[in-house]
């Protein structure tokens, strides 16, 4: 199924996509090539191959979690204008 230039003048409507008279037959081409790659794909021999929900459900191989830097938040708080109880005190943005 190809698509037409109404029907790309009609999708660029609903999407409110603002066409050029120039930009109507490349973006007919691209959406048609779009179209014609989900045909190529909808052609394909699926049977017999279980449906994947998620591609995270593999499981992934994660390095070891080890601290590398030491907590340095007193010598970074030691040079702020303001702290309180280990958070930065900061001045009134909304009223």
């Amino acid at each position: 199924m190809a698509l037409q230039r109404c029907d790309v003048e009609k999708i660029a409507h609903l999407a409110r996509l603002g066409l050029n008279e120039s930009d109507l037959p490349r973006t007919t081409d691209a959406l048609n090539s779009i179209l014609g790659l989900v045909d190529q794909m909808q052609a394909v021999d699926t049977t017999g191959i279980e449906p994947l929900a998620h591609p995270l459900e593999a499981s992934q191989r994660l390095r070891a979690d080890v601290v590398t830097e030491s907590n340095h938040r007193d010598q970074y708080q030691a040079i702020a204008p303001a702290t309180e109880n280990g958070l930065y005190l900061v001045p009134k943005v909304i009223e």
